[in-house]
């Protein structure tokens, strides 16, 4: 297994190797580096972090945000991405991600740079996002990131960017809307119940409100936002008896506010103060068809202050830093809570000796003190550090064209240590087409959860003799912009990680977590895109946009071998993405369509979920120089479908919104 694993590496490895000897290689010295790689750089402050990287990465823009006008991150990443989403439900319930075969707890989310995964789950809220509040998005694929040297990313990073510079003088904006579920008739309990009548509260089922405020000055600048939800959920699907039921006890309230505050220091320093604050309360379902619900309330605040300097004591040396508390509050029910603290802090030095030469250094330290109350707690205190130091090299060996970037991280929960090598190259083979070919080790430490979680039944019971994941991976990533008109990219990538973790069912019924065997992913992945130059009549562009992705997945553990064919659990073997992007001087259309194949719930597939497709459509229309009124119809072909076992998604549903902004420095206040 290992051996075909090197080969197919090294077969994925040899276009890069043999980079400097291809025919056609350019011979001239024009393009500067920031010329050469363009990534994508776009509005918004990112402190921690390389403006390079070998990886594939896709910018997800304030303009694209704001003409989507999504309910929260993970509808965003799978209109614009087609990334694969695994949802328990509508509004406010848990969410994963997947990306290359890995959910959200192997993805490194960001927040302006700095870790925001849950030390304690690895999960990550989405609800948290006020996304009338995101600036850029950024997403990089593949294993061991060298752009900001985080650690467990074993698929991918996230970097949601929310604070920028204001612009000058006072500005101002809201955005509010409703969404509404279609109505009908349903079986109130079960398959032999009462029908319920249409209930036309369902029109008025979610309601949203987002406002900030800031300004912008020469040396400073401030802004603080708000935002509310209220959530019924009360959504109509059909259950695995094909009657129409009723989602119930599923509600939703949560609120969130922030206040950034930007300094403009001498030789282009930049220091940042960003704070934040969550509550939500929920009610969750005993079951996914329960009548009967259990109470969850979560209370998080963080402080995050960051710290850039270009020039740091000579002019080619630079330094940037964060230090981040977070404190967060949770209980369910009336019997289990939770008190945390996590202290990050992330310090990285930047040395430029040669024009062709970047030497980057850095040290990451989390500290999670977890205090966990319930009946079945042994020991409701928990105390852990996680960190690393990094070394990486970015090079440039042939005239600016091609780039080698070597890193190697030490990382350490306190109790083991390890280390993290990777290298990628990137060769502009020519003006219109770009190669890139990383090689990694992919390692991430078990979360405290899987090591320690004890539910109040005793069902589910966490494992402290869990290893941590290990194994390695690479990718092939080519990018081809041959005009104005037409861009393609396609990636093939292998991935292989052994003790990887999964909640097994016992025989006796309880769940927990174990090293169950190898996880191994081959696929691929093409985007075309095709912008038709169009002018008439106000239009300003046509774009055409088309996905399609492919994996095989095998999780080997005993006696499963690869003709036993089990894969991996909610990991689709086809995705298929199609979108119509249509924009006039004072609006756009937005259409997209989005199919994944068979997913199974388990490890030994024995639960298969059915394939789904969703169609959605999205209006903008500016009503004069500050106002815009949206309308997003989702799920337009009405697909009933479970995205997690058990948990069904809503049918058709129509928001309808509006958004204000206004600045004084252009006088239209």
């Amino acid at each position: 297994m290992k051996t075909g694993l090197v080969l197919m590496i090294f077969t994925l490895g040899l276009p890069a190797l043999f980079a400097q000897e291809a025919p056609g290689a350019p011979d001239t010295d024009e393009e500067s580096q920031e010329d050469y790689l363009d990534f994508g750089q776009a509005e918004g402050l990112t402190i921690t972090g390389t403006p390079e990287t070998t990886q594939k990465m896709e910018v997800i823009t304030k303009d694209q945000i704001e003409q989507r006008h999504p309910q929260d991150l993970t509808t965003l990443l799978e209109d614009e991405l087609d990334m694969s989403i695994t949802r328990y439900g509508g509004y406010g319930n848990q969410t994963e991600i997947n990306m290359r075969g890995f959910d959200t707890e192997r993805i490194a989310i960001l927040i302006d740079g700095v870790p925001a995964n849950s030390p304690r789950s690895g999960e990550f809220d989405v609800s948290q996002i006020d996304m009338n509040n995101v600036e850029r998005i950024e997403v990089i694929y593949g294993g061991s990131d060298t752009k900001y040297n985080v650690s467990g990313a074993l698929g991918g990073v996230i970097n949601i960017i929310t604070v920028k510079k204001q612009p000058e003088g006072l500005n101002l904006g809201g955005t509010f809307s409703n969404t509404g579920y279609l109505p009908g008739e349903y079986n109130k309990r079960h398959a032999k119940g009462a029908i319920g009548k249409p209930e036309y509260i369902d029109l008025l089922d979610m309601q949203t409100l987002s406002l900030f405020a800031g300004y912008g000055s020469e040396r400073f600048s401030w802004k603080t936002s708000a935002f509310g939800n209220l959530a019924g959920n009360h959504y109509l699907y059909e259950d695995d008896y094909g009657f129409s039921r009723r989602k119930i006890s599923n509600e939703i309230k949560d609120t969130g506010v922030q206040a950034s505050f930007v300094w403009d220091l001498p030789r282009n320093a930049i220091f940042l103060s960003d704070t934040k604050a969550y509550f939500a309360y929920r009610d969750f379902p005993i079951t996914p068809n329960s009548v009967g619900s259990a109470i969850a309330k979560d209370f998080q605040i963080s402080e995050n202050l960051m710290f850039n300097a270009p020039v740091a004591f000579r002019d080619d040396i630079s330094t940037e830093g964060s230090f981040t508390y977070q404190y967060s509050n949770t209980s369910y029910g009336v019997d289990i809570k939770s008190f945390d603290h996590y202290i990050t802090a992330i310090n990285r030095w930047g040395w430029y000796p040669y024009d062709n030469l970047t030497l980057r250094a850095g040290a990451d330290w989390r500290f999670l003190y977890i205090d966990s109350r319930s009946a079945t707690e042994t020991q409701p205190v928990k105390i852990g550090n996680q960190g690393g130091v990094y070394l990486t090299a970015e090079f440039f060996p042939v005239l600016k064209k091609f780039m080698v970037i070597g890193s190697i991280k030490g990382a350490t929960d306190a109790k083991q240590a390890v280390i993290i090598p990777k290298i990628g190259f990137s060769w502009k083979i020519t003006g219109t087409f770009t190669l890139k070919n990383n090689y990694f080790r992919g390692f991430k430490f078990p979360d405290f959860d899987d090591l320690y979680y004890r539910s109040l039944d005793n069902i589910f019971v966490g494992n402290p003799n869990l290893k941590p994941e290990d194994g390695l991976g690479a990718d092939l990533t080519g990018e081809w912009t041959p005009n104005d008109i037409l861009a393609m990219d396609s990636t093939f990538y292998a991935q292989w990680t052994e003790n990887s973790i999964h909640w097994i069912k016992s025989a006796g019924g309880r769940w927990s977590p174990e090293n169950i065997g190898t996880a191994q992913f081959i696929g691929f992945d093409v985007r075309p895109t095709v912008r038709i130059p169009v002018t008439p009549h106000g239009i300003k562009s046509l774009k055409l946009g088309a996905t399609y992705q492919y994996q095989l997945s095998w999780l080997l553990s005993g006696t499963l071998t690869y003709s036993d064919g089990y894969r991996i659990p909610y990991m689709p073997t086809h995705i298929v993405g199609g979108s119509v992007d249509l924009v006039w001087n004072t609006g756009s259309v937005l259409l997209k369509a989005h199919y994944e194949t068979t997913r199974y719930a388990d490890t030994m597939n024995e639960m298969p979920l059915d394939p789904h497709l969703t169609i959605n459509a999205t209006v903008n229309q500016d009503i004069g120089s500050h106002v815009t009124a949206f309308m997003s119809l989702r799920n337009i072909a009405n697909s009933h479908y479970e995205s997690f076992a058990g948990y069904y998604m809503p049918g058709v549903s129509l928001t309808l919104g509006v958004q204000w902004r206004g600045n004084t420095s252009g006088g239209n206040i």
